[in-house]
């Protein structure tokens, strides 16, 4: 869900440029990966970079395909007016989770990354009695934006289009969570010219302005 803004910028840009159509379906990644290999009929796949690998490594995309799309970090959100905690270092962002009456995060690579730093710090069972899991498919924002959540981390790109809510900043780089997201061709498709030019304008000098609109920094590199 992290890239469906951008995406979907980008393949209305593609098929303006290209009179190419691209219909992109967003799904959490979890369900993306699962209908994938049930053997739905996809050309292309974007997934965070661990899922692409382990869906190559299990066959149903192509390994000389993949290509990395974009860098998508993690911000700090509470809700409009309400008074914005220091995050400028670790110790200051620890202090700010300690504090906060409830807090959540997403269920994805970055909120993993998260729990596990909570648990670094030795705070996880301190936290866990005030941590609310979003549902699948509701943006952590939305929780911060109608006072049911006081802290939300989530990925910049899908904080930014939320109303109601103020974004404090991205984490400090010490503890940053990037999660690189790559696009992949399926081994079942057809239409490869008609992929890799698709993959290759997603790549481009051209698209990072939009990829730098919708919160995230433009990944160049082919693997």
């Amino acid at each position: 869900m992290a890239t469906r803004q951008l995406l979907a910028e980008l393949t209305a840009a593609y098929t303006q440029r290209t009179h190419q159509a691209v219909v992109i379906e967003s799904v959490g990644g979890v369900d993306a990966a699962k209908r994938v290999q049930a053997g739905e009929a996809f050309d292309v796949v974007i997934l965070a970079s661990d899922a692409i690998a382990k869906l190559v490594a299990g066959g149903h995309l192509r390994a000389d395909s993949v290509t990395d799309v974009v860098h998508s970090g993690v911000a700090v959100a509470v809700r409009a007016g309400s008074a914005q905690p220091d995050i400028s270092s670790e110790n200051s962002v620890a202090q700010a989770v300690l504090s906060a009456p409830t807090l959540s995060y997403s269920t994805g690579p970055s909120g993993v990354a998260l729990a596990q730093l909570f648990a670094r710090w030795g705070i996880a069972e301190q936290i866990k009695g005030r941590i609310v899991t979003a549902p699948p498919g509701v943006p952590v924002g939305s929780l911060v934006s109608k006072g049911d959540v006081a802290l939300g981390f989530q990925q910049l790109s899908e904080l930014i289009h939320v109303d109601g809510i103020a974004i404090v900043g991205p984490l400090p780089s010490a503890i940053q969570i990037t999660t690189t997201f790559s696009a992949a061709m399926t081994t079942d498709s057809t239409r490869t010219a008609e992929v890799r030019a698709l993959l290759d304008f997603m790549a481009s000098p051209e698209a990072a302005p939009a990829k730098r609109r919708q919160g995230m920094e433009p990944a160049y590199t082919h693997s």
